[in-house]
């Protein structure tokens, strides 16, 4: 049962009061009764708004199973994208404009590079992806398959020279490349040095200098035998550390002992896709992690092997120049908070009729709250150098619910006594009406927006959700090659630049799921900034500093304006081209191999959300590589599943029988996992039925979404496991 506090016509979690009162709210200045006095108030005038949003979202999705079953969509040309304006599916686009947000942090302004996005439940992840601004390139490319790990390469218990010499060759090839010599190689140096008029490179008996003096900005130690020396290309540093009594550096010529890279700039601290919060406790467990973000004081206990430590924030990095001043770099990444959508309660507070208030309303007040920290006191900037906070939005339906966004923003700022747009707003553009009216968002968000992606993973999710009724879709390896896919990578920069963003706001790309594929990301993801967005998102810190090395490659902000002239005009026509398949062409087997997949990622996704409370992991796919699951990609498979039974391409019976086989493949690949409850053979688990419900009601959940169904059986799991003693 939980303890509760009246606080007006609010009924408030002990455990979230007790935060706000003795953690969040001392040395903001704010007076506690009035907190909560407007909290209730804007709970009560908001609420009206946003019911009637979701009712309007309902609406719509009803027209269109109409629309679709009545066997239209197959014509679909100018009469589909007409009945889409006749129902407010699409708008009117607004005339051309440019944003106009003030107060960004250059590493969302201006500075290109990888983002890390994480869970903020756990203080682990969170600080590990605070710290992640700076990563070791040999570390990266020595633990990972970055370098080949067959015959001498191979990584062994110890150390393997063999692969040792490979990582510091790539590492001055690099060196090369970014930053080379008037003369010679820096595979040739033998020492670095800081000479009158910048860093001097011996190679043996020659002396060479920077092809561009400029790109040295500081050092470490004596100007005749600095420990540390700091480049800088596109924006992005790069330390070259020096120590010939290091394992590595006695190896070296030079004496290097690691090329550190500038990696993280901006990460992103998750309270919605990846975490598994349904209750007060859960969500106060996030927001104390936020506050301890913003306050600096953030530690977490590692335990590898045998040792044990405290890891804590880095502090900012401090270089001397030439001419004998300082230069400071931060030592974290500009930090974002994601809030959970729209659709979303908590129980964490009630209104006095007992209903859950809007966990949206919640999210925006509490880390609102925590972010003042950053904002007042002794510690002001250790996030934001301008003083602003940045909100990240998800699961938003069009122009008028970012409007609502942006309200909800504009009344906490009101509340707690800041500014006109404090808080910035990034837009998740991952539903099929966003990006449909991409333009017509961001217009209503014009005065605050920091932040714009695309996410391919909810959008098809959408995609596959909003047309259930249409016809059968492709399968899901294929959903990357439909003409809506490519309209909406492309578009999603286009319209970004075109309103503005360039110098002013990030364009982001999607997630690289699988984590421990980095020769493959190496290959592949330098997609991202050539297509001129200005971040991508990673899974790891691993993963931030090799990917770190694409934005060296691009320059990614004179190909923004490169791309920006002259705009482009978008294919609506092409983005709203609904991916239906031929199942006349599907063997029986393609059909069942479908089903299994998606059935066996749904299944392994659940079982560590609903008994473990884990919200994103890497989870084996159903040939054993690890990828990166979170409700998203939860969201795909089961809507896939729900669009092929609705269409007869699979029957029920079909889709019991995978669940039963796919629960025992799940089972086999967590085996060695000490406190893992098997799904097999009674499959009466709360994580077997939370994924069975997950399957079989798809289609009736509210735009697809899975977490309202995840929640209900954490909390039933939770309440079946014994409390732990004090």
């Amino acid at each position: 049962m939980i303890t509760r506090v009246a606080e007006g016509e609010l009924r408030v979690a002990r455990e979230l009061h007790d935060f706000v009162r003795l953690e969040a709210l001392p040395g903001t200045g704010l007076d506690e009764r009035g907190f909560w006095s407007g909290a209730a108030e804007m709970v009560g005038d908001l609420r009206p708004g946003l019911n009637a949003l979701l009712q309007e979202r309902v609406a719509i999705q009803a027209a269109l199973d109409v629309y679709n079953s009545d066997q239209n969509l197959p014509k679909q040309g100018g009469g589909y994208e007409a009945f889409l304006r006749s129902i407010e599916y699409v708008v009117p686009e607004p005339e051309d404009f440019e944003i106009t947000t003030t107060r960004v942090d250059q590493e969302i302004s201006s500075q290109p590079g990888p983002q890390l996005v994480v869970p903020l439940l756990n203080a682990r992840f969170a600080t590990n992806a605070a710290n992640a601004r700076w990563g070791s390139l040999y570390d990266a490319l020595y633990g990972t398959d970055a370098v080949p790990e067959s015959g001498r390469l191979a990584r062994s218990r110890g150390y393997n020279p063999a692969r040792g010499d490979e990582v510091i060759g790539r590492g001055r090839r690099f060196l090369d490349e970014i930053f080379p010599l008037t003369v010679g190689s820096h595979r040739s140096a033998t020492s670095y040095e800081v000479g009158a008029a910048g860093l001097v490179v011996h190679q043996g008996e020659e002396v060479t200098v920077l092809q561009r003096p400029e790109a040295f900005i500081g050092y470490i130690g004596p100007r005749e035998g600095p420990s540390s020396v700091v480049l800088v290309h596109h924006g992005l540093h790069v330390i070259l550390e020096f120590d010939r009594g290091h394992q590595i550096g006695a190896r070296d010529a030079a004496g290097i002992c690691d090329i550190v890279v500038e990696a993280a700039v901006t990460a992103i601290m998750d309270l919605e896709d990846s975490v598994a919060a349904v209750d007060a406790s859960d969500k106060v467990r996030g927001y104390r992690n936020w506050l301890g973000l913003m306050q600096g004081t953030l530690t977490a206990e590692v335990v590898k092997k045998d040792a044990s430590f405290t890891r804590r924030l880095h502090a900012d990095r401090v270089f001397r120049t030439t001419s004998g001043g300082v230069t400071t770099l931060k030592g974290t990444a500009l930090l974002m908070v994601r809030h959970v959508g729209h659709h979303m309660t908590t129980d964490s507070i009630l209104d006095s009729q007992g209903n859950e208030v809007p966990e949206g309303i919640v999210d925006a007040l509490i880390t609102a709250v925590c972010g003042l920290h950053d904002l007042r006191g002794p510690r002001a900037g250790s996030n934001s150098r301008v003083g602003s906070i940045y909100v990240v939005k998800p699961k938003m339906h069009g122009p008028k619910e970012v409007a609502f966004a942006c309200e909800l923003l504009r009344r906490t700022e009101q509340l707690l006594g800041l500014e006109a747009c404090t808080i910035k707003i990034g837009i998740m553009d991952e539903e099929r009406r966003t990006s449909a009216n991409l333009k017509a968002c961001i217009h209503a968000a014009s005065d605050r927006v920091a932040f714009i992606n695309t996410g391919f993973l909810d959008r098809t999710g959408d995609e596959i959700h909003s047309s259930l009724l249409a016809g059968p879709m492709v399968r899901k390896a294929a959903m990357k090659r439909q003409p809506w896919m490519r309209e909406y990578e492309t578009q999603n920069v286009s319209i970004g630049l075109s309103c503005g963003f360039r110098g002013r706001a990030q364009i982001g790309k999607g997630m690289w799921p699988a984590p421990d594929n980095m020769a493959e990301m190496l290959e592949q993801k330098v997609s991202h900034p050539l297509s001129g967005a200005s971040c991508a998102w990673v899974p790891s810190p691993t993963a931030a500093t090799l990917h770190a090395l694409h934005y060296h490659a691009v320059d990614v902000l004179t190909h923004q304006a490169e791309l920006a002239r002259p705009s482009r005009h978008r294919n609506l026509a092409q983005l709203l081209t609904v991916p239906l398949g031929n199942p006349d062409q599907w063997t029986s087997e393609q059909r069942s191999a479908e089903i299994d997949n998606n059935i066996q990622g749904i299944l392994g996704y659940a079982v560590r959300w609903v008994n473990d409370g884990v919200g994103c992991s890497k989870v084996p796919d159903i040939d054993g590589t690890p990828l990166m699951e979170d409700r998203a990609t939860c969201r795909i498979s089961s809507q896939i599943v729900a669009n092929w039974l609705q269409h007869g391409v699979v029957d029920t019976e079909q889709v019991e029988d995978s669940l039963r086989r796919m629960a025992l493949v799940v089972d086999a690949q967590n085996a060695d996992q000490p406190a893992y409850q098997p799904m097999a053979p009674s499959y009466d688990g709360s994580a077997f039925l939370a994924a069975r419900e997950l399957v079989m009601s798809a289609a009736e959940q509210p735009c697809g979404y899975t977490e309202l169904v995840l929640r209900r059986w954490r909390r039933i799991q939770k309440r079946a496991i014994p409390a732990k003693p004090p």
